[in-house]
């Protein structure tokens, strides 16, 4: 069979079909008649001529990559040659859409790359393995966007200690005559014409370092003296050619220096910079007509992908699902992200794949790497290419892709300052700010440039300070209590290594300004947390910063999200980062009043559930490779109190109690076995630990496992079965109380239901009503007696409050075997549909529940706060102002009073 039919064949055997509307008749006419490099292609190669003609693209693709040529140079040419052919002239069939087109371009750049790599590499050392010597994709090659007529931009890289090379070679001798020898082999013109011009200029200090860098010099540059644009240009990198594990290897390695957690407000003003210098160096009509580069041109393709990257690399080192290396899927990613409109992602990608495919149309005709629109006859031969009559109608269509690039572009630029989240209402900024700073203030503030402070120490650090200055004076100044705000302003600067990031930060955002005063006036817990850690701040500049978190399971895939090369204390550093800017968030979005302090908890819960499974995902993969598994048995984790209830506050422990399915009799299977006691004991240690030692980015929760059976005395984890007898011969009943808000948060479904059935079955069991009462009422009396409220905000100790309550609910939920449902808000809403309760609790639950919430962050210390945090904790409260709180406060718990003398008998003293 001919290389002609086996093509033919494989192309059928792959079950690939082409587009029936394809006009392969019109296309290879256009080509003949409008296209000199495509019509001399098609006499040079009449074997896929033929096949085009009949239709058979797919097939013309296969042999187009086919070639008999040992010598690699020729090669490669004729399989270009080739691949040009049959790629442009399916492209003007409409066979092939872009993305094809760009993708088979590309991948032809990766192996006449890596085949040049080792045909130099063997020409020294023959039979040698092309390791050691590394090729980096950047630009459209990296991104698969590769263009008819392009120059690829590769960066080469070599490792001393493994480069092949003779005995008198020096490594780095060697590796510049390999990469002479690749960029000669790929751009050097014959008589086949040539495979690709190569630019090495984006390698660092292009100017005047060798045309192959060293590895560990390279990781040098990126870590320590790289700019702004050599961060875009990594955008879109990757290991193509050569030695593909240990380009991968280095990429990951300088990973942090791209995707940056903590965000740089001197490198966004660099980019932003860079994104005006398009324009500013841009030469030729600003609008679309002959002369007009479809590259550089105002609204062209370079603006497109300008614009993604920008967004992607201010938020890209936070979200991960924005590190796409394509244009079309990084707009597509922002617009799921809701970093840019889903409009805007549409209309853009759409202009610009109608802008590279006219690119493809200036470029197939002379075989140039050309972006410009010709004038007169080769205008003319361009539209009729395209398919089109004339070239003014050329002309229009490049304008109607250019103009919504341009409108988009120039907000981009405008953007001189980001814009707050969303509007949120700051407590502080109610009044207007003072006509005038005092003198005192002033003059306190000033000092801070003493050099007191290290963070206001390089002349950086103090130009920052002087543009935010005003802005921080005024805000200060507007504060209710400005000697408290300046305190703590001191004691936030004092803490900080640098404060450059900071002060650039509040001038990119003014608005920031009313929520740090907030903050630090209103909210003394997150004052401190700020404090330690000031990148929290980083957390508010998405648009999502005033959402309330997404549901358990996309949170996880958040948290649980992983790069390679990633160790367990990444893993854990990188869950305790994720988790401390979700609360911080919820807690700004509490003060701010965004939502209410009911959702905000429910939120709060979600992400403790959500960590949890992650920290118990990561525990346990790290001890299985220890220890193995224990066939047929896996670990649950019960969360109880406001865990298990789901609500709970920024200062809420984590209640949890660790069980096992199967038996004590198993043992695990791998190189270090235990029994199944010990295995899972020593498992639910180490989420334990997972969860609460701090490591390099703080600790997440206080873990406390004490309503575990025997409390402290018993062990850390046990049996269903062990943990069911115990329930029912051996547990008192402020245990079962306790059960009642059980909630299975870790485990497979099977186990979780198991669980779920033996909670309910315990607490379904029959009880004698006076022993029940006797107990409650003990169990009150001894808790009033030792924990005695902490002041008069207390809501969960005060007599009548959340505690009395949840008690008098707890007692009706055994008594009655009804409402039995871990959340207490949903547990008194039936307990009051079956006339248990009275209607008034619903109520009188939300108002303490929520002031339990904003107490925890505006008054930790249970008693009045200043005026503004006492105004907040009314409004979250649904009161009018702090005397109303106080007195709705007094009658929810007048009504819990009652609710419980309805119940027991029993008259509470209420002080």
């Amino acid at each position: 069979m001919t290389a002609q039919g086996q093509a033919c064949a494989a192309a059928a055997h792959c079950g690939r079909e082409l587009p029936m509307d394809a006009d392969w008749t019109s296309a290879l006419h256009r080509a003949r008649s409008h296209a000199p490099f495509l019509a001399h292609a098609l006499e040079r190669r009449a074997d896929l001529a033929e096949l085009l003609a009949d239709g058979q693209g797919e097939a013309a693709l296969l042999l187009a990559k086919q070639s008999r040529d040992a010598d690699v140079a020729t090669a490669l040419r004729r399989e270009r040659l080739g691949l040009a052919l049959v790629l442009a002239v399916g492209d003007l069939a409409g066979a092939f859409d872009l993305e094809k087109v760009m993708r088979e371009l590309s991948t032809f750049a990766d192996r006449a790359l890596h085949a040049a790599l080792e045909a130099a590499i063997r020409k020294r050392v023959p039979d040698a393995e092309p390791i050691g010597m590394i090729g980096l994709a950047l630009g459209k090659h990296g991104a698969g966007e590769l263009n008819y007529s392009s120059d690829i931009d590769p960066i080469l890289l070599y490792d001393p200690e493994t480069l092949p090379r003779r005995e008198r070679d020096e490594p780095g001798e060697a590796a510049q005559r390999y990469a002479r020898e690749t960029v000669r082999l790929l751009s050097e013109v014959t008589s086949e014409g040539y495979v690709f011009r190569v630019d090495l200029r984006l390698r660092p200090a292009s100017e005047v370092s060798p045309l192959a860098l060293p590895l560990e010099a390279a990781i040098t540059h990126y870590e320590s003296s790289a700019l702004a644009w050599e961060r875009a240009a990594y955008i879109r990198a990757r290991a193509c050619a050569g030695d593909i594990a240990a380009g991968e290897a280095f990429l990951d390695h300088i990973r942090p220096f791209v995707w940056r957690r903590s965000l740089d407000f001197g490198a966004i003003d660099e980019i932003r910079r860079l994104t005006h210098r398009i324009r500013d160096e841009q030469r030729g009509p600003g609008s679309p007509e002959p002369g007009y580069n479809l590259k550089l041109g105002r609204g062209g393709i370079r603006e497109v992908e300008f614009f993604a990257q920008t967004h992607q690399l201010i938020h890209g080192g936070r979200d991960h699902t924005l590190r796409a290396r394509g244009t079309r899927a990084a707009l597509d990613a922002l617009a799921a992200t809701a970093r840019i409109r889903p409009g805007d992602a549409r209309r853009l990608g759409e202009a610009y794949d109608g802008l590279r495919t006219i690119e493809h149309r200036l470029q197939m005709i002379g075989d140039k790497q050309t972006h410009t629109l010709p004038a007169g006859e080769a205008l003319e031969a361009v539209a009729q290419l395209h398919g089109l009559e004339k070239g003014a109608q050329l002309v229009d269509l490049v304008s109607e892709h250019a103009r919504p690039i341009a409108e988009r572009f120039d907000a981009l630029l405008d953007e001189d300052r980001i814009s707050v989240p969303r509007s949120a209402p700051h407590v502080l900024s109610e009044g207007s700010a003072p006509a005038e700073v005092p003198a005192q203030l002033v003059e306190r503030v000033t000092g801070w440039t003493d050099g007191k402070y290290p963070a206001l120490r390089s002349s950086a650090a103090l130009s920052a300070f002087e543009a935010i200055r005003p802005d921080l004076l005024a805000s200060v100044a507007g504060s209710p209590d400005p000697d408290a705000a300046v305190i703590r302003w001191e004691s936030l600067i004092a803490r900080l290594p640098s404060a450059i990031n900071l002060f650039r930060l509040l001038e990119a955002r003014p608005g920031l300004f009313a929520l740090i005063a907030d903050c630090l006036t209103l909210a003394p817990p997150m004052a401190d947390e700020l404090a330690r850690r000031p990148d929290l701040l980083d957390a508010l500049i998405d648009r999502t910063a005033f959402d309330l978190p997404a549901g358990v399971a996309e949170l996880a895939d958040t948290m649980r999200r992983r790069e390679r090369g990633d160790d367990y204390e990444m893993r854990l550093d990188r869950l305790r980062v994720i988790t401390g800017e979700t609360r911080f968030a919820l807690a700004v979005q509490l003060i701010e009043a965004a939502h209410d302090p009911l959702d905000i908890a429910a939120g709060l819960a979600r992400t403790a559930e959500a960590a949890l499974q992650v920290a118990v995902e990561a525990a346990e993969e790290e001890f299985v490779a220890k220890h193995g598994r224990i066939v047929g048995c896996e670990l649950i984790v019960l969360g109880l109190g406001r865990f298990g209830g789901g609500l709970l506050t920024h200062a809420s422990d984590l209640d949890i109690i660790y069980l096992f399915t199967g038996t004590h009799e198993g043992e695990s299977d791998g190189p270090r076995p235990l029994g199944a006691t010990l295995y899972f004991n020593r498992l639910a240690q180490r989420v334990t630990a997972a969860l609460s030692v701090p490591t390099a980015q703080g600790a997440l929760y206080e873990v406390d496992t004490r309503l575990r059976p025997q409390g402290a005395q018993g062990p850390l984890a046990v049996s269903i079965d062990s943990f069911a007898r115990y329930q029912r011969e051996d547990a008192w009943t402020w245990e079962h109380m306790a059960l009642t808000r059980a909630r299975a948060l870790v485990g497979s479904d099977r186990a979780r239901d198991t669980v779920c059935d033996v909670v309910l079955d315990i607490l379904c069991r029959t009880r004698d009503g006076d022993a029940l009462r006797a107990d409650v009422l003990k169990m009150r009396h001894e808790m009033a007696a030792h924990k005695p409220p902490k002041g008069p905000l207390d809501a969960k100790l005060l007599r009548g409050g959340l505690v009395d309550l949840e008690f008098l609910v707890h007692y009706l939920q055994l008594r009655h075997r009804e409402a039995l449902v871990p959340h207490l808000g949903e547990a008194i809403a039936q307990l009051v549909a079956a006339d248990h309760l009275p209607p008034a609790l619903v109520d009188a639950h939300g108002l303490m529940t929520r002031l339990l919430v904003g107490t925890r962050l505006l008054a930790p210390e249970l008693e009045r706060p200043g005026a503004a945090a006492a105004t907040l904790l009314a409004r979250q409260s649904g009161c009018g102002d702090y005397d109303d709180l106080t007195r709705c406060l007094r009658a929810a718990r007048e009504d819990v009073a009652a609710a419980w003398h309805g119940v027991f008998g029993e008259k509470l003293e209420m002080d």
